[in-house]
């Protein structure tokens, strides 16, 4: 499967990609697919939408100072000093580092040391020693000398992540949501209790602070029929009981729900999928190998698109349980018809602003700098899940669709989908301005 979905995602790529030796693999294609292995393993786990991108920022962060201490690429900027609290790293003392072994062992390294199953990558790191020895012929010197440089790294990194607030989360209090009116309550089928409440909580990468992108303020509650929050909660109602098919695959396709829960009589049964920010690094992922970017390129691209999401869902999630809204799914079941479900499920936590539509949006706006314009790519990420692929001119495109597929899947309303949308670009350029990206 995994060897399939990498064909899939080279066979998207609509740019022609530079002529290889057969059975030859590009330093783009190598790094995609061994990120893909982390991607695998928080399926596998049901990891949620912000730890998956805590730990995609982590991992990428591993890639990405071992081959600035490497290597100093021109485009490289050094995060000492930029990102909040970030340790001193030094450069390797070995002249014999060897940046494309050293960069995919880096991140399996970090992978391992963050996700909770990540003991299963250790497999996939014993194989990278042995391709490296046996088909790149790096001598046994070199090999240590390279292996004992990562693991100085991931040791470093793994103690700056430990000190970001993340453990601290599982002892505070458990959120209790509310009766009063207009407040979020737990919804079908699971009626799960609230999701990360004190992810604000986490020490930002950029950002000044959870707060520092407020999004403009919600529609006000109001139950009365005509009302603005009224017809908010009615044009929901409407647009999911009259959906195309086109609106349909669009909902579907930008799903990302790490574990939809199925009922089918008396049985529910889970099924596992990829979270809005493994979407958007297989995105990341495909584009690379579209344009065939160097290792160092490929490496700066996820690294800053993990920082960008990771920062996107603490600001997200300050505003969720800021305003702590109540979801469509709870106000139409009591005002409109009972009985009423929306195609996606509701997801464990409240509604303003729209989780994906500030994520996909800050991601975009950095991609598109990062691009040097618009993209047209094929999207892949989704065949293994056996949803069809998708084609965009452009990320803001791509991101524009996420963003309304929450109102075709009945999730959210659309004043948090426009400002969540508006958040995220705010989150996207600030990274611009302070990362220096060109």
């Amino acid at each position: 499967m995994k060897k399939r979905l990498l064909f899939l995602l080279l066979l998207g790529c609509s740019h022609t990609l530079r002529a290889e030796p057969p059975g030859v693999e590009t330093e783009a294609a190598a790094y995609a697919k061994t990120l893909k292995k982390l991607t695998d393993v928080m399926v596998n786990d049901v990891t949620g939408p912000c730890a998956s991108a805590r730990y995609y920022a982590y991992a990428n962060l591993a890639a990405y100072e071992l081959l600035y201490q490497q290597k100093r690429p021109a485009s490289y900027v050094p995060f000492g000093g930029l990102l909040r609290s970030y340790p001193a790293f030094a450069g390797p003392p070995d002249a014999q580092i060897d940046a494309r072994f050293g960069s995919l062992y880096a991140l399996l390294r970090m992978g391992e040391e963050l996700l909770p199953s990540g003991y299963t990558l250790e497999k996939d790191r014993l194989a990278l020693v042995k391709e490296a020895k046996n088909r790149f012929r790096l001598t046994d010197a070199r090999m240590q000398a390279t292996r004992a440089y990562a693991d100085t790294l991931v040791k470093k990194l793994v103690r700056y992540a430990a000190q970001d607030g993340y453990i601290k989360t599982s002892g505070y209090l458990r959120f209790t949501p509310t009766n009063e009116p207009g407040y979020w309550q737990p919804t079908p089928p699971a009626y799960s209790e609230a999701y990360e409440p004190h992810w604000p909580k986490l020490r930002p990468f950029l950002l000044d602070s959870a707060s520092q992108f407020r999004p403009l303020p919600m529609v006000k509650y109001d139950e009365r029929t005509g009302s603005p929050f009224f017809q908010l909660a009615k044009e929901v109602y409407d647009t999911t009981r009259a959906l195309t098919d086109q609106q349909r695959h669009i909902a579907n396709f930008w799903d990302c729900n790490p574990f939809f829960l199925n009922q089918k009589g008396h049985v529910s049964f889970g099924t596992k999928k990829i979270t809005p920010g493994g979407h958007w690094m297989g995105i990341t992922s495909i584009v690379c190998l579209q344009r065939n970017l160097s290792l160092a390129e490929t490496v700066r691209w996820h690294t800053l698109v993990g920082l960008t999401m990771a920062d996107a869902f603490i600001s997200c999630w300050e505003e969720k349980y800021h305003s702590n809204r109540i979801r469509p799914e709870t106000f139409i079941n009591q005002h409109l018809d009972r009985d009423w479900r929306p195609m996606l499920q509701t997801p464990p936590f409240p509604e303003y602003t729209s989780g994906h539509s500030v994520m996909s949006a800050a991601i975009a706006t950095v991609l598109t700098t990062l691009a040097g314009g618009p993209v047209t790519y094929t999207d892949t990420v989704e065949l293994e899940f056996g949803i069809p692929a998708r084609s965009f001119r452009s990320f803001e495109q791509a991101a524009s669709e996420a963003a309304v597929s929450r109102l075709y899947g009945g999730i959210h309303f659309r004043d948090s989908i426009e400002n969540g949308v508006a958040q995220g670009k705010q989150i996207g350029r600030f990274f611009i301005q302070k990362m220096g990206i060109k």
